[in-house]
């Protein structure tokens, strides 16, 4: 490793680590309205903060659980514009640890959105969304089923 990383003492990596309290995901969107309906009404994200000028939000803050996460529109000239050329989530993803993620595909399904069938990897079940920036979601759950196990329906 490099020089720095050998002079981080283990009482100052200690003093950082209690200050550092959260990562939060701070998403650049090209129309809120629409991540708002896929994090809001399809996820069940709560707005908790907002910033609203005009009267149209176009920062926000939302939690579920334990988790947060921000978006904010990109914005040029007073209007929607300014994103990066191609796609914005591409390479991006965000996991999110739950007690039970079989039961977010459930719920996702039932608000109208299209998780992927859980499977196993890495003693995980796995289910994974993208947003309607490309950003993927993936959201996770300890298991001790055999791994590359896909998830079929209870008849």
């Amino acid at each position: 490793m490099g020089d720095s990383y050998e002079k981080l003492t283990a009482p100052a990596a200690a003093a950082d680590a209690a200050n550092v309290k959260l990562a939060v995901p701070f998403f650049g969107v090209t129309d809120i309205d629409a991540s708002l309906r896929f994090y809001a009404d399809g996820l069940g994200f709560a707005m908790t903060r907002h910033w609203a000028p005009e009267g149209r939000i176009r920062w926000c803050w939302l939690e579920l659980g334990g988790a947060a996460l921000m978006l904010q529109e990109f914005w040029k000239d007073g209007r929607r514009g300014g994103a990066p050329a191609g796609t914005l989530g591409q390479g991006v993803s965000i996991c999110f640890m739950c007690a039970d993620a079989i039961a977010v595909y459930h719920q996702a399904l039932a608000r109208g959105l299209a998780p992927s069938r859980p499977f196993v990897g890495n003693n995980l079940w796995v289910t994974s969304l993208t947003d309607p920036d490309g950003y993927r979601l993936d959201f996770e759950s300890p298991t001790d089923v055999p791994e590359e196990t896909v998830y079929t329906d209870p008849a």
